[in-house]
């Protein structure tokens, strides 16, 4: 009997995806090692960068810039993390700031311009609040996780030792944006009712935004025909076991059918906020199984 394919893989620490780290979910033909990186983002610029993992998830602007940049990176529509931007958006509770509008003429922060929390967040300034993208300065913490992307000329790299959070409460900034687990304390929401607002733009559009998906190297899925299938599989399985067995919250449906509105109005916003030069077909990013 032939060994199974063993690949380095980084996944988060996401409830639908417990039953592949514990084994409850399995393939004769594959074996998934798992390594740990934290925080997560880390695995993106491994992949991207020439590291030696095999599969990671991957914020779904990273791999448009990944694509866009020709890197050998093919994506699997399985949505791993996804969150609502309108509560991501945040200023201090005693802030002037009270609307999205508010917000023209300041500075902004957010962890990188090409990160996909901030493409959502600036796409729904744009499309739903009237925001000119270009009135407000946007103050980065770090480079894009692809070394030969820049930055548009709108933004400027913090160079002092303050993060995010304690930069918006000192007053040089006058919202942020991208953190992965905002604390609530001494802030709020831009967007008033932002939970509500976001629940409301779901239904009307049936768009859920999307932030993290699968990536595999694309030699392997080439020496492999079968491999997209088998992981489709495996990861369908964790998702069904999480959801009925251990009560987890489901995410999005997986394949690219479900998702492709979503990825095609993120990269939408990305050529709008000059992060590619065009927009790109989420078909080629992200071939159908």
């Amino acid at each position: 009997m032939a060994h199974p394919l063993v690949l380095r893989t980084a996944l988060g620490k996401h409830d639908h995806v417990k039953p592949l780290k514990d084994g409850r979910v399995h393939s004769s033909r594959l074996e998934l090692r798992f390594e740990e990186f934290e925080p997560l983002p880390k695995a993106f610029r491994a992949m991207v960068r020439g590291g030696d993992l095999d599969i990671s998830e991957m914020a779904i602007v990273t791999h448009l810039l990944a694509h866009h940049y020709r890197k050998p990176i093919t994506g699997l529509a399985i949505p791993l993390w996804s969150r609502l931007p309108h509560t991501n958006l945040v200023c201090p509770v005693d802030s002037p700031v009270r609307g999205p509008r508010d917000l023209a003429g300041t500075r902004v922060g957010v962890r990188a311009y090409a990160q996909t929390s901030g493409v959502w967040v600036r796409g729904f300034l744009q499309h739903e609040y009237g925001l000119d993208l270009d009135g407000i300065t946007w103050v980065t913490m770090e480079d894009a996780h692809l070394s030969k992307y820049q930055d548009p000329a709108n933004t400027e790299r913090n160079t002092g030792e303050l993060a995010l959070r304690p930069l918006m409460m000192s007053g040089a900034l006058s919202a942020i944006m991208g953190e992965r687990e905002v604390d609530p304390a001494g802030i709020r929401t831009v967007i008033s009712d932002a939970q509500a607002t976001a629940e409301a733009w779901i239904a009307r559009t049936g768009i859920v935004p999307i932030n993290h998906t699968l990536t595999v190297r694309t030699a392997l899925i080439e020496d492999h025909p079968w491999l997209s299938g088998e992981l489709m599989e495996m990861f369908e399985e964790a998702r069904r076991i999480a959801i009925e067995e251990d009560g987890a919250t489901p995410p999005p449906a997986y394949g690219l059918k479900a998702n492709l509105a979503s990825l095609q109005l993120a990269f939408a916003y990305s050529a709008e906020q000059r992060i590619t030069p065009a927009v790109y077909d989420a078909n080629e990013l992200y071939p159908a199984i």
